[in-house]
C-alpha cells in the first residue's frame, strides 16, 4: 500500500449524512488519495466538495449504485487490490434488499486483509492513524494451497 491510499466510501441511506460529516470534517486529510465510491454516495461527495470546498479537487471515481452493481464493483477492487481501506458505514436498524452483497464486501475485506471501518469511530481511528500517512504492506494471506486442491476427487 502506498502514501496514497485508494479509500472507498459506502454509506447506507441512512448513513450518508454521517459520511458527508466524516468526509467534510476529514476532507484535507484524504484530499490527496484517490476516493471510490458507490453511486449515490459518490455523488454527494463529490457536491459536498463542490459546496463546501471549491478549492479542493478529489481525485474521486463513481461506480454504480450499491444495489445495481456498486457493491460487487468495489468487491471486484478489493480483490484486485484496488483498495486500500473500505469505510463503509453501515445501517445495523435497516434490512438491506442487497444484504447479502453487503455481506460480501465485509467477507472480501477480510479475506484480502483490507482495513474495514464500518462506523465514523473506527475511520476515525483509521484515518488518524501515523500508518495512514506511510507506506504499508498488509499480510496476506497465502491462499495457493487452496488454489491447487484437488476438486475432482473431492479434496476439500
Amino acid at each position: 500500500m502506498k502514501r496514497i491510499k485508494k479509500i472507498g466510501l459506502v454509506a447506507h441511506d441512512a448513513r450518508k449524512n454521517d459520511m458527508l460529516d466524516w468526509v467534510k470534517y476529514n476532507a484535507e486529510s484524504i484530499i490527496p488519495h484517490k476516493l471510490i465510491c458507490t453511486g449515490t454516495t459518490g455523488q454527494l461527495v463529490a457536491e459536498m466538495f463542490e459546496k463546501d470546498f471549491p478549492h479542493l479537487s478529489p481525485n474521486l471515481t463513481c461506480l454504480k449504485s450499491g444495489p445495481l452493481g456498486g457493491d460487487q464493483q468495489m468487491g471486484a477492487l478489493i480483490a484486485s487490490g484496488d483498495i486500500d481501506i473500505l469505510i463503509f458505514l453501515t445501517d445495523p436498524m435497516t434490512t438491506q434488499p442487497h444484504d447479502v452483497d453487503i455481506k460480501a464486501l465485509i467477507r472480501l475485506c477480510s479475506v484480502y486483509n483490507t482495513i474495514l471501518a464500518c462506523n465514523k469511530a473506527t475511520a476515525d481511528f483509521v484515518i488518524s492513524s501515523p500508518l495512514f500517512k506511510e507506506q504499508y504492506a498488509p499480510v496476506r494471506h497465502d491462499y495457493s494451497k487452496y488454489l491447487k486442491r484437488n476438486v475432482e476427487h473431492g479434496d476439500f
